[in-house]
Order: C-alpha cells, then sequence, then structure tokens
C-alpha cells in the first residue's frame, strides 16, 4: 500500500483493456484462414525448399498453431539430402 492507503497495484485502464482486446481479435483473424490457403502456402514453401534439398513431400505437415499471443505457422519438413550448390 502507498501512503494513501492504496493498493500499489492499479487496476489496468480502460486504454490496456481496450489495447489487448484489440491484439486477441488481431490474433484470432490472422489465425483464421482457409484450408486452401494454407495448402496454397504449403507448396510454395516445398517448392522453393526443393531446390536446395530433397524433401520427403508425402510426410510433410503444415498447421497453424494459435494461443492467446500470436499465430505460429509450423512446419515438419522431413529432409532426405542437402544439395551442394
Amino acid at each position: 500500500m502507498d501512503i494513501f492507503g492504496k493498493a500499489s497495484q492499479q487496476e489496468p485502464s480502460s486504454k490496456s483493456i481496450a489495447k489487448e482486446r484489440l491484439r486477441l481479435v488481431l490474433v484470432h483473424d490472422r489465425a483464421s484462414i482457409s484450408p486452401q490457403l494454407l495448402e496454397d502456402l504449403k507448396e510454395d514453401m516445398l517448392k522453393v525448399i526443393s531446390t536446395y534439398m530433397d524433401i520427403d513431400r508425402a510426410a510433410t505437415e503444415v498447421t497453424l498453431k494459435t494461443d492467446e499471443a500470436s499465430v505460429a505457422l509450423m512446419a515438419s519438413i522431413p529432409v532426405i539430402k542437402i544439395n551442394r550448390i
């Protein structure tokens, strides 16, 4: 407590609450992509990666992981051989 008898931690301001809500809305919005868009993204990534290494396309997995704070693109791409250029 401070000298006026108030708790040292203040309640969050409406500005900080609004900012947090907006952040959550943006995270949710970013995560809402169509399965076709995710598949197109996967194909584009594999095309580029294939120029540098041989990969197992059948075992490749690409997903979006979301939590309260962020969205992450997760890719598991088994590498068979790295091409030396």
